[in-house]
């Protein structure tokens, strides 16, 4: 696949973005490195004139630009999602290099998927439930006593060791698929997060306990997994049946009482 294309299969996610600034220089950096598709999720000012002055001329990209209320619809049909984070947070997910993970995208653009690299708000960066969201993280590896870059910068960074993997041919051959189930989006799996959860929640499977940190390891597992769109279906499917027999059990429950067995 010729370096355009793969390109075009890359999305920059801008998230609660604060300067209009940012996402201007943001365009201007992707613009300058080959690439267009710019997404940004809950910016605080957008458009506005100092994002179209600082993009210096990258005005295509900012006009293109998505724009979306919440993650999991900036995250739509990306089955790759890498989080740039500067520090590491309690949530426990593989780490890259720029460098590793510009080879990552590739592997998956050269597959014909839609990829993110998703990039959190200026002072705070991701929180952890939008690194959940990812499949794995990125790390610039900036000195540990001056360490946050400039969100732009971070872009061109990026930008940057993706051109220069596609320039030098460090693209990976795409593997022949067994089948042509695509691999699940991140809506998908949003979806499929939501179902495991009512489970868990059918099955009294918490006994009490708050889901939070259980629901965060399995969805580190699943990322990890990247299923297709078939071992979903069979997912669901299992997660009807458990769903229907938890309330077959409990409608009988109820009978015995209503019985006055006890």
């Amino acid at each position: 696949m010729p370096p355009t294309d793969l390109a075009s299969l890359v999305r920059f996610v801008l998230v609660r973005t604060s300067h209009p600034g940012n996402i201007g220089s943001s365009a201007r950096a992707m613009r300058t490195m080959g690439f267009g598709r710019m997404t940004l999720v809950a910016p605080h000012r957008f458009p506005h004139a100092e994002a179209s002055a600082l993009a210096a001329g990258a005005d295509e990209v900012l006009a293109e630009a998505g724009v979306h209320e919440g993650l999991v619809d900036g995250l739509a049909g990306c089955s790759l999602a890498l989080g740039l984070s500067a520090r590491r947070r309690g949530v426990d997910l593989e780490e890259l290099s720029p460098r590793e993970a510009a080879t990552r995208v590739l592997a998956a653009a050269s597959r014909g998927e839609q990829v993110a690299l998703v990039f959190g708000n200026e002072r705070t960066g991701l929180e952890n439930e939008e690194l959940a969201r990812c499949h794995a993280m990125v790390r610039i590896p900036s000195v540990d006593d001056f360490s946050s870059l400039n969100l732009s910068q971070a872009v061109q960074v990026m930008a940057y060791e993706l051109r220069v993997a596609m320039l030098g041919g460090e693209v990976p051959a795409a593997p022949v698929r067994d089948d042509a189930e695509p691999p699940a989006d991140a809506a998908r799996m949003e979806r499929f997060y939501e179902h495991l959860a009512e489970t868990l929640d059918d099955i009294d499977f918490h006994k009490g306990r708050a889901p939070t940190t259980i629901m965060l390891r399995l969805r580190k597992l699943f990322q990890r997994a990247q299923m297709d769109e078939r071992e979903l279906r069979i997912l669901h499917g299992i997660f009807a049946d458990a769903q229907r027999m938890a309330g077959l059990a409990k409608q009988a429950g109820e009978q015995g009482k209503g019985n006055g067995e006890h």
